[in-house]
């Protein structure tokens, strides 16, 4: 009897200390406000959820985990679980990435004024060929041959508004997949188990998969809305991604 009590016992407490919970908490920015469309991933189980217009988040999860909260423009913060995390909810603060813009070295070129330019070619011997270049370049008279048209070669029509062809979208799928790695950053991808040589790959499988992305190619321009709809549409495609390579 005493055996059985004590097997039960034990039972009990396995069952209790290996029980999943769930993390509760929200996100903020540094002013205090709500964050929504914040990654939350849990790399032990790889579940990643988003947290909702309010910033708050839930996610399975135990004791010892790591939680990781990506977004995009913002530093990655990563969280160890605590049993004061289980029992009650996890504040996380996002703090905006500080980006490095490079020196650009500006160099003086040929102003067309000679006064200005004689000033910048200080040496007498690099005025001289300053004027002399000037000089030659006046008396030039273009080869009015460089201009006409060739032997059957369509010619522009000239008129107000005429137009020849559909207007050309200002990327390709190519540049849209380069500025999404470029602004999410490779630890997003490589939280959700997508290998570095891989991520230009998952991207066009994602594309491929239904990402509306018209309007985006059409003007050159992805808005902080299009990362967030990619970073939900990744999580319909991520299951199926993995699944595919499985089976190769």
């Amino acid at each position: 009897m005493k055996f059985k009590l004590l097997l039960f016992l034990s039972l009990i407490f396995f069952i209790h200390s290996n029980a999943q919970s769930y993390i509760f908490g929200t996100v903020v920015s540094e002013s205090g406000a709500e964050m929504p469309e914040v990654s939350v991933v849990n790399i032990r189980t790889d579940e990643m959820v988003l947290s909702n217009g309010d910033g708050h988040f839930m996610i399975s999860g135990k004791v010892g985990d790591e939680l990781r909260f990506i977004k995009a423009g913002y530093d990655r913060v990563v969280k160890k679980v605590s049993q004061e995390n289980v029992q009650s909810p996890m504040n996380i603060g996002l703090v905006r990435s500080t980006i490095q813009i490079p020196e650009v070295e500006v160099k003086q070129g040929l102003t067309g004024n000679l006064k200005i330019d004689s000033k910048i070619y200080n040496k007498p011997k690099k005025v001289e060929k300053l004027l002399a270049d000037l000089g030659k370049y006046m008396v030039q008279k273009s080869d009015p041959r460089i201009l006409a048209a060739k032997p059957g070669e369509f010619v522009q029509p000239i008129g107000e508004g005429f137009v020849v062809g559909a207007i050309k979208d200002k990327w390709d799928d190519i540049d849209l997949m380069k500025y999404i790695r470029a602004s999410l950053g490779d630890d997003y991808f490589t939280d959700l188990k997508i290998e570095k040589p891989l991520i230009d790959h998952f991207i066009s499988y994602v594309f491929a998969g239904g990402f509306e992305r018209k309007k985006i190619l059409k003007y050159g321009f992805c808005s902080d809305e299009d990362l967030n709809r990619f970073q939900r549409f990744v999580l319909t495609r991520i299951s199926s991604y993995r699944a595919a390579k499985t089976q190769r």
